[in-house]
């Protein structure tokens, strides 16, 4: 099950003038009779809706006033989520005259046009507090609240994750968390700013409108819509510098490439980017390749193997990513773990969408080397990542499978024209590569293989950044200030020393390097990074200025790119 959950807005999306017609609630029934959770977020204060609504039994949590209240109908249990209001702004309000005025448990709530005495009051009494309008309502929060905070809270009490969400609204105070939802509906009524960043607007308003996105949930869990590129990942870009993408989800990419050839780097950033994003990640890791990737739990060393179980268990928390290092378990062995593990995966993601994504290195290992291998992916596994220096090992339904292929290395033509023969998808014209280009290519998408320069990791630049900053370099890369004499033998082999080092050597010294051009020489050669070397060099030609002035601006630029960084 991709979505897991959907969460519905009340007044205008699943009521009309406050009243939920019969043929909404029987299609919320079906719908959660399919396993999907039910959430129900308001501005309504949850009193206000126990009194006008007698079907809260829907929902296995309700988010109210905004944001700051859940709900739970099933044990009618509350959780406040926010401070309640200052009684001093409450009395100024009363006292400016401010009518109709509701007090929630954390919510304070009147109509247009009395916000300008709101907004006095909230300044008159230095308050932080925030106001947010809802096609005519005025509703005061404490800062940082909104209906996104209020379902983040419900979603993680459910164990789900946000990117299993579909949410529907109509108004404006429903940005938020639609836009936190992996899938955001506007139905027909609603304000045009809604429609215009929604990824689908239903025909109808209000509540046949939730009809028609439930019949879509039921009939297929939105397999059916396109892929949303408002969530995506960036390869890298093309020499003309556009970005090379693809979707987050509803994806099957191989990324294959000799020995040697960049495959980890270019999986890593894309890992990386899913991290940052909060979707959950489980790789199979057979040689511990990975055992140092950033964000995900690592199970499993050379001495020890993980159990299915750990892996599992790791996985139930929705914002955890694990990586199964399989070292530590016989080869013999490890058909049989992957099994086990990939019917366990399966049924995590039919009970909840998650994880997110299956991440199979060594992936010719895995499904093809042994007789017990599996020579398929299980179908709900819909956003899989294979890498492998042999894809024409892959079994042909898995082959099959693949959506986006991504090859590396100074082959990558070669290897992408081998895939393309195994696929019998016909010869696609290969671009001729510069040095550290790849190649994208969405067969289906009977386009042509697409050149394009990878990014980088980002845990891989800031490693980059403390080995020169403060490790340890060897002689032949090391810095030293001798001096005009050639008297002194101070060792710099960090950028880190350096800067200490350059802090406290005398003027002379600082100046006869500088008028040399020796800095600018040593990160060029030594540190290799260009721009930095040309920053310096510019500082050198300025020999005349004071040699504190040089010193300062050196250890700016070096600071600026190495030392903050890092």
């Amino acid at each position: 099950m991709r979505y897991a959950v959907l969460a519905v807005d009340y007044d205008g999306t699943i009521a009309s003038h406050g009243v939920v017609h019969d043929d909404t609630v029987a299609a919320l029934e079906t719908l959660k009779k399919t396993g999907c959770k039910l959430v129900l977020v308001t501005g309504r204060e949850i009193e206000d809706l126990i009194a006008i609504f007698a079907r809260l039994d829907l929902f296995d949590r309700v988010v109210g006033e905004n944001g700051a209240v859940m709900y739970t109908p099933a044990d009618r249990s509350f959780a406040v989520l926010g401070e309640p209001p200052p009684p001093a702004f409450v009395g100024a309000l009363r006292a400016r005259g401010v009518q109709p005025l509701s007090v929630g448990h954390v919510i304070v709530a009147t109509w247009e046009p009395n916000q300008a005495a709101v907004l006095d009051a909230i300044r008159d009494l230095g308050l932080e507090l925030q106001v947010i309008f809802n096609k005519g309502a005025v509703m005061v929060l404490p800062a940082g609240t909104n209906k996104a905070t209020g379902l983040d809270h419900a979603l993680a009490s459910l164990q789900l994750s946000p990117h299993n969400a579909v949410g529907i609204g109509d108004a404006e105070n429903d940005h938020a968390f639609l836009n936190l939802c992996e899938y955001a509906v506007a139905t027909a009524n609603a304000v045009p700013t809604l429609k215009e960043r929604a990824d689908w607007v239903t025909t109808a308003p209000s509540g046949r409108g939730v009809i028609e996105l439930v019949d879509r949930m039921a009939a297929a869990n939105l397999r059916q819509t396109a892929p949303l590129l408002r969530h995506r990942i960036e390869l890298g870009a093309t020499a003309a510098g556009e970005p090379m993408v693809m979707p987050t989800h509803a994806t099957t990419l191989l990324v294959a490439g000799a020995s040697g050839s960049g495959k980890s780097t270019v999986a890593t950033a894309i890992l990386e980017q899913l991290f940052e994003q909060k979707y959950q990640c489980c790789l199979i890791d057979p040689e511990g390749d990975y055992s140092n990737l950033e964000h995900a739990m690592v199970l499993g060393d050379p001495d020890d193997a993980p159990s299915v179980d750990d892996v599992v268990d790791v996985l139930h928390t929705p914002g955890q990513s694990a990586v199964a290092v399989l070292l530590g378990l016989p080869l013999q062995d490890r058909p049989g773990f992957f099994n086990g593990l990939l019917a366990r995966l399966a049924t995590l993601q039919s009970d909840t969408g998650r994880p997110h994504w299956i991440v199979l290195d060594e992936a010719h290992h895995l499904l093809s080397d042994h007789v017990n291998a599996p020579r398929s992916l299980p179908p709900a596994l819909d956003s899989t990542m294979l890498i492998t220096a042999h894809p024409e090992q892959l079994p042909p339904d898995v082959l099959a499978a693949v959506t986006a292929i991504v090859t590396v290395g100074d082959r990558a033509g070669e290897v992408m024209l081998r895939i393309a023969a195994a696929l019998r998808t016909g010869t696609p014209e290969v671009p001729a590569l510069s040095p550290g280009e790849a190649l994208a290519w969405w067969p289906g998408d009977h386009a042509e293989p697409i050149a394009f320069r990878p990014g980088a990791p980002r845990g891989e630049r800031r490693r980059h950044l403390r080995k020169y900053a403060e490790g340890t370099l060897g002689p032949d890369k090391s810095f030293f200030f001798r001096g005009p004499r050639n008297q002194l033998r101070l060792r710099a082999q960090n950028l880190g020393m350096f800067l200490q080092l350059a802090d406290g050597v005398d003027d002379d010294t600082w100046r006869y390097h500088l008028n040399r051009g020796d800095y600018s020489s040593w990160v060029r050669e030594a540190i290799k990074d260009f721009e930095l070397a040309d920053e310096i060099a510019d500082i050198e030609a300025t020999s005349d200025a004071p040699a504190d002035a040089s010193r300062a601006a050196v250890a700016e630029a070096i600071g600026r790119r190495y030392t903050e960084a890092g």
